[in-house]
């Protein structure tokens, strides 16, 4: 795919921040843009055409998911992703190692690819570590299997692996506009040879991944830049996988969101968007605070996921400027404003706070009331960033978002860092404790209430 599918309209002429449009096969996207994660296929409880109310322009879905289920011979029959879920818009997938490693027991990555114990009886979709190389390097086929249902209790799990070519695969199978390469991941705040060893595998199956993918035209393959919180390994990382992926459309900035300090993540992101090529669309993955990806658009980073907006909305809680709204507490069953009265999604137009609370614990309705509430959310926020930048206002908006989520000087310290980095600077009163970056739960009867990713991004 060319590499001219990225056009940058308009820059911040204060800090990194851009706007743009990505032209994709089966939809243009405007920059920065948040994602939200569709792990099999659909957002739970919210269907495809209320997401296209809410403005949302592309959708993540879980290769590593999709592949067991509903698997890649299935998804070719139906004509791809789009098709089998009535989705006309643009599609990112990731490459399946990340939840292999959160979520699974890792048994061992190798060169060959990620092998590991499967809670499932082994799907068509991966191969046996039985399997044997073709000549050309990838896995020969897997023989077929009756079912995927899980394993029953005390039955041997066999070990499988996931290939940068069976990644490949799947993806093409999937048919998403956007696909990402499979990368060895490590958790961020991995530290030693470890790290090094990743990054250096990850450019390697990035080639491997270049080779098998068999619809460039339309398709784009994304690298995943590694190297933990080391700024020589990232910086050795973006310069080899720019020499390889020369016509890529973008690239993703990885291992992060994962435990590290937010004062290491925002170098990180800085230092990648500072070597990363200006002209491609820099996407950085699991990041979801409203707060982060005000940080991260000053930093010059174009697209986010994150399962946070929905995930956070099955607790209860909504999104609005000033943080979290838990609508589980018993100070709102009496509140009968909307959760925003500035937003116009369903919900807030037609619901109170009092109501979405006493019916808080109905699950599935609340959650699809909360989860349209917190995409809206987002998406408003996405909005509000790209017109900023357009009109030539973004200092001003950062600054007008970090007084009303902090007021009266009380932006965390790395919040004031990363942001004087790029030239805007805001007050802050007095130092603040930084906690470290991942979405852990505090107490549920706070206000502001954080929830672990726990293996999606």
């Amino acid at each position: 795919m060319s590499a001219e599918k990225f056009h940058v309209l308009a820059s911040c002429s204060t800090s990194k921040a851009r706007t743009g449009v990505l032209s994709l096969l089966h939809s243009d996207v405007e920059t920065p843009i948040f994602m939200p994660v569709g792990t099999k296929g659909c957002m739970k409880g919210v269907l495809p055409e209320q997401l296209e109310q809410l403005n949302v322009q592309i959708l993540l879905g879980n290769t590593y998911h999709l592949g067991l289920k509903p698997g890649p011979e299935l998804l070719i029959k139906s004509g791809g992703l789009h098709k089998f879920m009535n989705w006309k818009r643009s599609i990112l997938t990731d490459s399946g190692g990340f939840q292999m490693v959160s979520l699974l027991k890792l048994a061992e990555i190798t060169e060959e690819g990620v092998q590991f114990e499967s809670t499932y009886s082994s799907p068509a979709s991966f191969a046996s570590q039985k399997r044997s190389r073709s000549k050309k390097g990838s896995l020969t086929e897997p023989e077929p299997v009756v079912s995927d249902d899980e394993t029953p209790p005390g039955a041997a799990k066999e070990r499988l692996v996931l290939t940068p070519e069976k990644s490949m695969e799947i993806q093409n199978a999937i048919g998403a506009d956007i696909i990402m390469q499979l990368d060895d991941v490590v958790s961020s705040t991995t530290t030693g040879p470890r790290v090094e060893e990743a990054m250096h595998r990850s450019v390697r199956w990035l080639q491997r991944c270049n080779e098998a993918h068999s619809r460039k035209s339309e398709q784009c393959l994304f690298p995943i830049v590694q190297g933990g919180l080391d700024t020589n390994l990232r910086r050795e990382c973006i310069t080899e996988m720019t020499k390889q992926q020369q016509q890529s459309v973008g690239f993703a900035i990885g291992g992060l969101s994962g435990g590290e300090e937010k004062s290491s993540f925002w170098k990180m992101v800085d230092v990648s968007t500072d070597h990363l090529p200006a002209s491609k669309p820099r996407y950085v993955m699991g990041v979801g605070y409203a707060e982060d990806l005000v940080v991260c658009c000053a930093l010059g980073a174009d697209m986010f996921d994150c399962v946070f907006p929905t995930r956070t909305a099955r607790f209860g809680c909504a999104l609005v400027n000033t943080g979290q709204l838990n609508l589980r507490l018993k100070i709102y069953s009496k509140d009968f404003a909307p959760i925003d009265p500035n937003c116009v999604c369903l919900t807030c137009q037609k619901y109170t706070r009092a109501y979405l609370h006493h019916i808080v614990t109905d699950l599935p309705t609340s959650a699809r009331l909360m989860s349209i509430h917190n995409i809206a959310y987002q998406m408003n926020l996405m909005r509000q960033i790209r017109e900023s930048i357009k009109s030539g206002r973004f200092p001003e908006f950062v600054l007008n978002f970090m007084e009303e989520r902090y007021p009266n000087g009380s932006a965390p310290a790395w919040i004031v860092d990363a942001l004087a980095t790029v030239n805007i600077r805001i007050h802050q009163q007095k130092p603040q404790h930084t906690p470290p970056h991942d979405d852990a739960a505090d107490d549920a009867d706070v206000h502001v209430i954080k929830h672990l990713k726990a293996g999606d991004r």
